[in-house]
């Protein structure tokens, strides 16, 4: 009965359903949502703080920033989902805060529209180098296949592109970065209704601030160049698998254009096979399916071969599983730190 009772008297105060309907509508900071409801930092802390110990709101730290969003799970995320759907839009309290929402949500826009000029001409470069990336997406799409009830982690996000593309097919979605910049884009991006179950997180690949055989699909686009140590950021990858859950690999072959390690931070020029099909098997996946999107020739010099690779987990790696084989991979994994 107290699991019941406790979100109902969390919930029972206008200013608490004021933020359980905005909260509904965008991922918000405790700064962002002062100037949505036009109150002080400190109060509305302490509303917060009783709607996430309710099991309302899960609370998520980026730093030095805090994002709130209404809980999915439990007896609080049911209450908070019944509530929205049942606090009016046009009722003149919730209509004012969600112009002044409006608000936040265009600088917001203002803020990712400036970073991507900002960086506009070193994508171009690199795109240049490659075939369209709507080609790109079309066989990650043949190679996934229906997606439809998985739920989806898409590691190094970004922008949130591959969010926007399998999210429609997918049950849940998260995508994880490091950069808040980047994220600042992603929320923004993925600022839709129609994509309401996705999240994105700020995070370390080889660390992630996830559970064990919590998703069905977890993807790497365009991410292991940039790591220090792409076979460790595999095998995290790897643990988020449930059984028979796919990997899915998207980076270059081997190339030479050194420019690229100097100008753009790449760490690696390439993958090989040889090397990927290694990394997973180390990992407990089994290699699936491989593709290669070859450019056409550039009239200066060489172009950039995109690979996919797609990799099945064939162990259990949940939190309550004690298999030979996780406990193998527990061992890879503290070996490669060493």
């Amino acid at each position: 009965m107290e699991q019941l009772l406790a979100p109902l008297r969390a919930a029972g105060d206008p200013t608490r359903l004021r933020l359980l309907a905005v909260l509904a509508r965008a991922e918000l900071t405790v700064t962002e949502l002062t100037q949505v409801l036009g109150q002080s930092q400190p109060r509305l802390s302490r509303h917060l703080k009783l709607l996430v110990s309710a099991g309302l709101l899960n609370r998520f730290q980026e730093g030095s920033w805090v994002f709130f969003r209404p809980a999915e799970k439990g007896a609080g995320g049911a209450l908070s989902r019944f509530l929205n759907e049942r606090i009016r839009a046009d009722d003149p309290t919730i209509a004012r805060d969600l112009e002044r929402l409006a608000v936040v949500r265009q600088q917001r826009a203002e803020t990712a529209a400036a970073y991507f000029r900002g960086r506009a001409a070193d994508w171009n470069e690199i795109r240049a180098l490659h075939i369209p990336e709507k080609d790109v997406d079309a066989a990650i799409l043949d190679l996934l296949g229906d997606a439809a009830g998985s739920d989806l982690v898409d590691l190094g996000t970004g922008t949130g592109r591959v969010l926007e593309l399998l999210a429609p097919r997918a049950k849940s979605g998260i995508g994880v970065d490091l950069s808040r910049e980047m994220l600042a884009i992603a929320r923004h991006s993925l600022d839709r209704p129609e994509l309401r179950h996705v999240q994105i997180r700020q995070g370390d690949l080889y660390a992630l601030p996830l559970e064990s055989a919590s998703a069905d699909i977890v993807t790497l686009h365009l991410v292991l160049h940039y790591l220090d140590d792409p076979a460790a950021a595999l095998l995290e990858a790897a643990r988020l698998l449930r059984p028979n859950g796919r990997l899915l690999i998207v980076d270059f072959a081997p190339h030479n254009l050194e420019f690229l390690r100097d100008e753009h931070a790449h760490r690696r020029l390439g993958f090989t096979q040889d090397e990927i099909a290694g990394w997973c098997r180390d990992a407990g996946l089994k290699m699936e399916a491989t593709r290669s999107l070859q450019p056409k020739p550039g009239k200066h010099g060489e172009r950039l071969t995109v690979m996919l690779w797609v990799a099945r987990q064939t162990v259990d790696l949940s939190p309550k599983s004690s298999t030979a084989a996780g406990k193998s991979q527990s061992r890879t994994r503290k070996e490669r730190t060493r």
